[in-house]
């Protein structure tokens, strides 16, 4: 680059290198040609494992699709994501079967027989999403990954289920330590990276609007 170029050289410069990059892009889109609904895995330590499956939701609910949840453990939380999702009854289903985490129930068989039960209504919704009437367009399991660690469901089984979903159904699993099988099986994984957090450097407490 010349530093004697003008600004209108300068931005046609750059308005070059943009046209070739959109045209790299479209060649690239027009090879996509499959549709199928997705595996979709929320893991790792970091903030926003949920919260990003519940903006998945809400962009479902703005195409009008229908949308199951499954809480596997905040069964005790009033949070701000289930408030608004409340609102489109025609639209969602939200089964909260968790009773809290584990070391809030102190019961590993009480645990158990809440995940069992929780799982039983994950198959439900995956089942009635198939055929020519779907229930659900969208199932978000969330800390499904949670209950996976402590073995409180056979992982083969889980992934078995998940791997025979409807094809046009996406299914969302969140909770951190999601287990290798479960990463395999998926089309789309991430992974979030605490790099700070209020919690543990600050003593800040849990935030409304935040992290409820």
């Amino acid at each position: 680059m010349s530093g004697h170029e003008t600004p209108d050289e300068i931005n046609q410069r750059a308005n070059e290198k943009a046209r070739k990059r959109k045209e790299v892009r479209d060649r690239m889109l027009a090879t996509k040609t499959v549709e199928k609904g997705l595996l979709i895995v929320h893991t790792g330590k970091g903030k926003g494992k949920s919260t990003a499956a519940f903006g998945l939701a809400a962009r479902a609910l703005g195409n009008r699709m229908r949308v199951g949840v499954v809480q596997f453990v905040k069964g005790k939380w009033e949070t701000g994501e289930r408030k608004v999702l409340d609102r489109f009854p025609d639209q969602v289903t939200i089964r909260t079967m968790g009773e809290g985490f584990t070391w809030e129930t102190q019961d590993r068989a009480r645990d158990i027989a809440a995940t069992e039960a929780a799982w039983a209504a994950a198959v439900e919704m995956i089942e009635a999403s198939r055929g020519p009437d779907p229930r659900y367009d969208m199932v978000i399991l969330d800390e499904l990954n949670i209950v996976l660690r402590y073995d409180y469901l056979p992982l083969d089984a889980v992934v078995e289920t998940l791997n025979g979903r409807p094809p046009r159904l996406h299914v969302v699993v969140t909770g951190r330590n999601a287990k290798p099988a479960l990463i395999e099986a998926a089309d789309l994984v991430t992974e979030m990276t605490q790099v700070k957090h209020p919690f543990r450097e600050q003593n800040v407490k849990a935030q409304r609007g935040i992290e409820f």
